[in-house]
């Protein structure tokens, strides 16, 4: 593997130090990533700073630079898809779409425009919001979908006009830095740097005074240590957190149909998929043929490494995250639980874990209360559609949920008493360039897609044009006059 630079102010910048990155699929260390030092990050927030004026005074430029950087990510995007499989573990078919979509969010929201809202316009007044940038974003992301991430973000800040300084996860760094050494040539110095390293360099980003806003992705525990450094200097928040996803699946559908829809939205990525389904309410009469259908299609996956041709199911990303599901269902079958298919490591090097299916546990059990993200699907049996909306509404989480029936009507009306910031009939983890994605109670703070995005770095600011003459004041009364008590 080749080294890897930082991109600081349009430079390449080398690490004093570095961190380890390993090949989930070998569980050895394949490649080395700058671990950035605090004068290099105040070099970047410096920079970015100074760039942002300009930058936001230009919205041509920064369409014409986006447009420039999808042309880039495409004409890259073999290197780029290798390096994250290579260092997140997801097949390489599934990387490259990944990679198509990196370049595609830069073309997206280069010409979305920014609506202004005109509240007054008579004879008195003409009153207008507008939204202005925020400034320089900080961006922290994790591991699960690293060039997804790299872009994610980027894109919608640079479209309303903010300059960005982006960390990835320490697991996977190489991607999203080969992203930024694709862009150092096209984005003018400062707009946009790319820095990496460990948990440590998150916080001073966090805790640095230069940025107004910061976006995070990742778990709840992490989210509120980010809310609380940020809200020292008042920083605006776009957090997406945990989630726990249920489906709740009605008396009405077919088991193998159904199977065939559900199975893929809870193990698509090995199950590292923040929106993915988590867990399962399927009704008493059908849940042994449900079950049975989803073992079937989880025993059929190919699982292996990434880079072979025909996987499905590529290693759970890193060693931590492996170790944690390992963990979650050794609990789970110590408490009662039963792994109709799956239920442990396979065999040899690299993190993989069998596609499993759990039967026999409820609420209280860790694995239905936790977010395992990763390849295990709890799938639990109900009495009535009350008892279930009662038990997937009782969490701290509320990402997405889904209901799937024979009748969407039906569906449609149990959907509404769901208490997630997405929710989807028949499907799950569906996409649409207009539609929020935000997280209800501990799942995040703010919307994120499309407009929402854009919104969420910037702030409202409302501009007054007078039309009725010169404002004039009784003398005492004047602004900045003093008055007597």
């Amino acid at each position: 593997m080749r080294d890897h630079t930082m991109t600081i102010n349009g430079r390449a910048v080398a690490g004093k130090r570095t961190i380890e990155v390993v090949n989930p699929a070998t569980g050895k260390v394949f490649a080395e990533a700058p671990d950035c030092t605090r004068e290099q990050l105040d070099d970047a927030m410096q920079g970015a700073k100074e760039a942002f004026p300009a930058w936001r005074d230009n919205p041509g430029l920064r369409t014409e630079v986006m447009l420039a950087c999808a042309d880039a990510i495409d004409a890259a995007a073999e290197e780029l898809s290798l390096l994250q499989t290579l260092e997140q573990g997801m097949p390489l078919d599934q990387s490259r779409g990944v990679a198509r979509a990196c370049a595609n969010s830069f073309r997206r929201y280069a010409d979305l425009q920014i609506p202004a809202e005109v509240i007054q316009d008579d004879g008195n007044a003409r009153i207008e919001v507008v939204r202005r940038a925020l400034g320089v974003i900080a961006v922290i992301k994790p591991w699960n979908f690293p060039l997804v991430q790299a872009t994610t973000e980027v894109a919608p800040a640079f479209r309303a006009g903010n300059t960005v300084v982006m960390k990835p996860s320490p697991y996977t760094p190489l991607s999203t830095l080969a992203v930024g050494e694709l862009l150092r040539e096209i984005v003018p110095a400062g707009a946009l740097s790319f820095v990496s390293g460990g948990d440590q360099v998150g916080q001073w980003m966090v805790e640095h005074p230069v940025p107004r806003g910061v976006s995070f992705t990742g778990s709840v525990a992490s989210g509120k240590l980010v809310a609380s450094a940020a809200s020292a200097d008042l920083k605006r928040l776009l957090l997406e957190l945990g989630g726990n996803d249920p489906a709740i699946v009605l008396p009405d559908v077919d088991p193998g149909e159904l199977a065939g829809r559900l199975f893929w939205t809870a193990f698509r990525n090995a199950g590292q998929v923040c929106i993915a389904v988590k867990r399962a309410y399927v009704p008493e009469s059908l849940h042994g043929a449900v079950v049975d259908a989803l073992a079937e299609r989880a025993r059929a996956v190919k699982v292996g490494n990434g880079l072979d041709d025909g996987v499905e199911i590529g290693p759970i990303s890193n060693a931590m995250q492996f170790e944690r599901v390992k963990g979650l269902v050794a609990d789970a079958i110590a408490g009662g639980a039963t792994a109709v298919t799956g239920g442990r490591a396979l065999d040899g090097p690299g993190y993989f874990y069998e596609p499993t299916i759990l039967t026999g546990v409820r609420e209280g059990s860790r694995i239905v209360d936790e977010e395992q993200f990763g390849p295990v699907l709890p799938v639990m049996s109900y009495r009535t559609v009350e008892e279930a909306l009662e038990r997937a509404n009782a969490t701290s989480f509320g990402l997405g949920a889904s209901v799937w029936s024979a009748d969407p009507a039906r569906a449609w009306a149990v959907a509404q008493k769901l208490e997630s910031g997405s929710v989807w009939v028949n499907t799950h983890d569906g996409k649409n360039e207009r539609a929020p994605v935000a997280g209800m109670k501990w799942s995040g703070v703010g919307a994120k897609n499309g407009l929402w995005s854009i919104l969420a770095y910037t702030d409202p600011q409302a501009v007054w044009l007078s039309r009725s003459g010169p404002t004039t004041y009784p003398a005492a009364s004047q602004p900045g006059a003093l008055t007597s008590a």
